[in-house]
């Protein structure tokens, strides 16, 4: 019998990712805590440190090995939660208090939901991999199909959002800075949703430098936007 694959350099990546994440919800907190207000910057705060929960549970993986726990964690955090968080902060940055309330109440149970199901869920152990997570363990694969449902929720809101604001602030030389950092966030919240599809496919190293890159140009362009303003 042949031993499973060590991990590469890139399996790493993860680690890098978390501690990055870290950093920046901090920063973005510190900023919450002076405006005195801002439930945007709570929820993208939220929205990074889920982001290094599921980057967090990756190196994990890649440190000591798969497990079911480890890997369902995974696919919670990671998969479904994904960028939830921080395009609730863009729904209550962009809409209405009382809008913004409302879609909190409806995606939020579901969301829930589903953490429970993916617990209860049995596993496929044929398919747990020693150094890589996957959504294949899942006996009950129609959870799977929930994926691009919860994912499309967020790129609506953060990648629309995003593109949306750089739009509108184009227009005006006076802040075509404000552009530039809404469409760097656009593209960075791109990159983890063009991983996540090749590791659908088999190649997970694919979402794990999307997931870096990607907090790298989110982080650019909200530089970009504070120094804007």
């Amino acid at each position: 019998m042949e031993s499973p694959p060590s991990p590469s350099a890139v399996h790493y990546l993860p680690i890098a990712t978390t501690v990055l994440s870290a950093i920046f919800a901090g920063i973005l907190w510190r900023h919450r805590l002076r405006k005195g207000f801002g439930t945007h910057l709570s929820w993208w705060t939220a929205g990074l440190l889920t982001y290094g929960l599921g980057t967090g549970l990756e190196g994990a993986i890649t440190l000591w090995g798969n497990s079911v726990l480890l890997n369902k964690a995974w696919y919670m955090a990671g998969a479904l939660l994904g960028g939830y968080p921080l395009a609730q902060g863009t729904v209550y940055l962009l809409l209405p208090r009382r809008v913004a309330h409302r879609l909190t109440a409806a995606t939020l149970p579901l969301l829930l939901g589903l953490f429970v199901l993916v617990l209860l869920s049995p596993v496929r152990l044929d398919a747990l991999e020693p150094h890589r997570p996957g959504g294949g363990i899942l006996a009950w694969s129609w959870l799977r199909a929930f994926t691009p449902l919860v994912n499309g929720y967020a790129a609506l809101f953060l990648i629309g959002g995003a593109i949306w604001s750089a739009r509108r602030y184009a227009r005006d030389p006076a802040t075509r800075g404000l552009a530039w950092g809404n469409a760097s966030i656009a593209f960075g919240a791109l990159l983890p949703g063009i991983g996540g599809g090749l590791a659908k496919a088999g190649v997970v190293e694919a979402l794990y430098v999307g997931e870096f890159v990607g907090l790298l140009f989110i982080w650019l362009g909200y530089t970009l936007c504070v120094r804007s303003r």
